[in-house]
């Protein structure tokens, strides 16, 4: 059976000397596997189309185990982002945790614009990596149905003043007073609290219309991995690598 479809190439794997094997996140079959057969060979029609971090338009068989690319059209290219190891650092790191998220339709859609828009962001340079790491990890959490109770203290329902913690296994917060009886450090001061919230709450439109300062940002981006981690319970090769340059 044939399918047409749009699709983000999250991962490429090469198979023998031409061909390759990709994930591609899309809207309406979620996250596939597919053989980019001759892909590799620069006069393949293929080949500029399904690239890594490629958004493009396919042409699928399915076959036993996984799809088949007929045909491939590129509609977009983020150029900027093999611009900096940083942006290509990042850029692979929110693509596994797509790909680990795997999700399926109508979740797929969302989740393919929100990192669209991601890599998008990083190719434009327009806020800091750390920043965008946080902002993608957040989201893309939410959307899977991982959104922390971000509204008021757990304990005694209190909603700002002073610093807070939000555990990152159970997602709730704690503030100040509640995590000391509890045992923990708060990790959220006031601006990544109010980031935090903003993040897992507002419009997809009103998502990156936020500022914050370094101190905040840096509390806000340990908190984030931290609850990312835990809730994914597993290590991901490529944010050993993204730390390793952004430090």
């Amino acid at each position: 059976m044939q399918v047409a479809t749009t699709g983000l190439v999250l991962r490429q794997i090469k198979v023998g000397e031409a061909d390759r094997i990709l994930t591609i996140l899309t809207p309406d079959l979620g996250v596939v596997s597919a053989s980019a057969r001759g892909s590799l060979r620069m006069k393949s029609a293929l080949f500029s189309a399904t690239g890594l971090f490629c958004y493009s338009e396919f042409t699928l068989t399915s076959g036993r185990s996984h799809y088949f690319v007929d045909t491939a059209q590129v509609k977009k290219v983020f150029h900027g982002i093999s611009a900096s190891i940083e942006g290509m650092a990042l850029a692979s790191y929110m693509a596994e945790i797509a790909a680990e998220l795997s999700p399926a339709p109508p979740e797929a859609d969302a989740q393919l614009r929100l990192l669209l828009n991601c890599l998008y962001m990083i190719s434009e340079r327009h806020y800091p990596c750390a920043q965008l790491k946080a902002i993608y990890e957040l989201r893309a959490l939410t959307l899977a149905g991982y959104m922390p109770d971000v509204l008021a203290c757990a304990g005694c329902g209190k909603y700002d003043g002073g610093e807070f913690y939000l555990d990152p296994v159970e997602g709730r917060l704690l503030c100040a007073d509640c995590a000391e009886k509890a045992r923990h450090i708060t990790n959220l001061d006031n601006g990544a609290l109010y980031a935090l919230r903003h993040i897992c709450l507002a419009e997809d439109k009103k998502l990156f219309g936020f500022k914050i300062s370094p101190e905040s940002l840096q509390e806000l981006s340990r908190t984030s991995e931290q609850y990312t981690l835990a809730h994914l319970e597993h290590g991901l090769k490529s944010l050993d690598f993204l730390k390793s340059v952004l430090e």
